[in-house]
């Protein structure tokens, strides 16, 4: 996984960001260095010395010096700016053709041909990502193919969010009643941190997801599973699993969806099995599954999970549960 640091860019826009990071860092490291050169010179060369009373020159209303300390920040203020609005104005533009735009109409160099749109939701406290061209509906774990243009457009259900991952790109409010969007790629298969970065209540800080690059005929497979579940992946492998379908079905089908059963309410449960984390931070095992269905609000505070005690679902019951949502797949 990658680490939680836009300091090891993966990708073209995580590297335009890096390079403007490093542009200021390099314009501050000279003024300092400037600042304090002219500030030992001063002090070292105009300092008092025994029996000199005398008055050094002064420099006030000397026009040069005044053009010179005047021009120079300006002309660092215009290298900080020309490439940061030069950025902003690449980022900005998705490279997508709006709705009733024909993308014929547009330059070559405007289009983008190769490009996958997807609605990232912030909810209190989990993600949703939904692939409107390709009809799935997935929680937690954002699923894209390398060398595309993956085109996210920010939303929120309740309160503003933020979505980052940053060693793929920067940060975008989600803003209830409002679409912004931004746009990232990822060259190199792996596994992105990604983040809220907007104070949304409790569990704030607990709020992760992961990006899942993979290359693109692995996607392809991903994507027409998650729409279409392949009955030898998603059915279950034992009598235990089997089981554990029937108590999934009594009591948590209501919030979570397998394939095209059950309900969007909460994280889509079709491929479950291949996270690696739970919840978005609790590493995946089979203790940690167990503790997050009993007690949610202990593990993340203010979230929407119910609790199930083992009045609810006894422990026999819990066993085959976690067996069968250990066996939601979809890539082999």
């Amino acid at each position: 996984m990658e680490n939680l640091t836009a300091l090891d860019p993966r990708g073209p826009v995580a590297e335009m960001q890096m390079s403007l990071i490093q542009l200021s860092l390099y314009i501050m490291i000279f003024v300092i260095v400037i600042v304090f050169t002219i500030y030992i010179f001063v002090l070292i060369r105009f300092r008092e010395r025994p029996g000199d009373t005398h008055i050094p020159k002064q420099v006030h209303g000397n026009r040069a010096l005044e053009f010179i300390w005047t021009t120079i920040p300006i002309l660092l203020l215009l290298l900080l700016a020309i490439p940061n609005v030069m950025d902003t104005f690449t980022l900005a533009d998705t490279g997508v053709p709006e709705e009733g735009v024909d993308e014929a109409l547009l330059d070559e160099d405007e289009a983008v041909e190769d490009y996958l749109v997807v609605q990232a939701t912030g909810h209190q406290f989990w993600w949703e990502f939904e692939y409107p061209d390709l009809g799935i509906n997935a929680g937690q774990d954002l699923y894209i193919p390398t060398d595309t243009r993956i085109v996210v457009e920010l939303e929120a259900s309740d309160v503003i969010h933020s979505f980052w991952i940053p060693s793929l790109a920067g940060k975008q409010d989600n803003i209830p009643g409002i679409t912004n969007d931004l746009w990232f790629e990822a060259p190199e298969e792996g596994i992105y941190a990604g983040k809220c970065t907007e104070l949304c209540g409790p569990s704030h800080w607990l709020m992760d997801f992961k990006v899942v690059a993979v290359d693109p005929e692995t996607f392809a497979v991903w994507a027409e599973n998650m729409a279409e579940p392949d009955e030898e992946l998603t059915e279950p492998s034992g009598e235990v699993a089997v089981e554990g379908r029937e108590v999934f079905e009594n009591n948590c089908i209501g919030c979570h969806a397998v394939g095209d059963e059950g309900s969007p309410t909460g994280p889509n449960f079709t491929n479950f099995g291949e996270r690696t984390v739970i919840a978005g931070f609790l590493e995946y095992n089979e203790d940690n599954l167990h503790d997050w269905i009993r007690d949610p609000e202990s593990l993340k505070p203010g979230n929407d999970m119910p609790a199930f005690d083992e009045n609810t679902i006894s422990e026999d019951e819990m066993d085959s549960l976690i067996e069968y949502i250990n066996d939601l797949r979809v890539l082999e």
